[in-house]
């Protein structure tokens, strides 16, 4: 099973999404959405801005 992107409305009736791996574990969630629309675009954001992220460490 390939990872996914799920969308959904939460319990305030905002639009979120999660990523799930392979197994079906969250991996990532997004923030809260006024529309389906603007979670979706923040869903390609993640896509596309996020392969070459680089990590940083904020702890010692």
């Amino acid at each position: 099973m390939a990872a996914k992107f799920e969308v959904y409305t939460d319990k305030n009736d905002k639009f979120r999404f999660r990523l799930k791996a392979g197994n079906g574990e969250i991996i990532a969630t997004g923030e809260a959405y006024e529309t389906k629309d603007a979670c979706l675009k923040g869903v390609e954001s993640v896509k596309t801005n996020a392969p070459d992220a680089r990590i940083e460490s904020l702890d010692a």
